[in-house]
């Protein structure tokens, strides 16, 4: 027996996301990308879904400044609120596309552009949407910096293997490379857990983790 559908629940959930869309416009961290001025930031996370791992890591290195990237105001809202509440004011939260993102910051400015988890679109006819793609390892390097680099974490191992590959046909010198970084000597932060990869992690999945520069 199919199960009956209540329309009063899809009414509930498009107020609801008036709601965080509203209170995005509302936060004085958050900006869209027609009202993003350029200005001086070091670390950028692309995809950043609520934005609490930029939290966290702008939390930990006051003296850089952070800027969050998502396409969905709805959850980078809830990342610039709590930003707010702990008063870590070194981050700003930016609704826009990944495409965009070369639009955002100046060329050769930013020490790390961080991937946390990205959609891998598995077909392979969408292997243009991936982050990891050519078109896009382009666009981050021409934002990072000649000392910058680029960081990934991911739990999906064939979309793993397959950005590896990217990188090395690309040209990006691998520096850095843990196929389960909670159980590797690599720094903390890059240990910083997003809300996806705590809800899985007990499951006992891993994330893979690499940092990469152009050669």
């Amino acid at each position: 027996m199919s199960e009956i559908l209540n329309p009063e629940d899809f009414i509930i959930t498009r107020k609801r996301k008036k709601y965080k869309f509203a209170k995005f416009h509302n936060a004085e961290n958050c900006f869209e990308f027609a009202e993003w001025q350029k200005r001086p930031v070091d670390v950028v996370e692309i995809g950043a879904g609520n934005g609490l791992f930029s939290v966290e890591l702008a939390a930990r290195h006051p003296e850089q400044m952070f800027a969050a990237v998502d396409v969905k105001a709805d959850r980078l809202q809830h990342g610039a609120y709590k930003a707010l509440e702990r008063g870590v004011t070194n981050i700003a939260f930016v609704r826009a596309r990944a495409d965009q993102v070369d639009e955002l910051f100046e060329a050769n400015s930013l020490s790390q552009v961080w991937l946390t988890f990205p959609d891998p679109f598995p077909r392979s006819r969408s292997a243009g949407r991936r982050m990891t793609h050519p078109t896009f390892l382009a666009k981050y390097s021409g934002l990072l910096s000649s000392s910058g680099a680029l960081y990934l974490k991911h739990d999906d191992p064939a979309f793993f293997a397959w950005s590896l590959e990217q990188l090395v046909a690309e040209k990006w010198s691998i520096d850095q490379l843990a196929f389960d970084v909670h159980e590797s000597v690599l720094d903390d932060d890059y240990k910083i857990m997003t809300t996806y990869e705590q809800r899985w992690l007990s499951e006992g999945r891993t994330s893979y983790f690499v940092r990469a520069h152009q050669a």
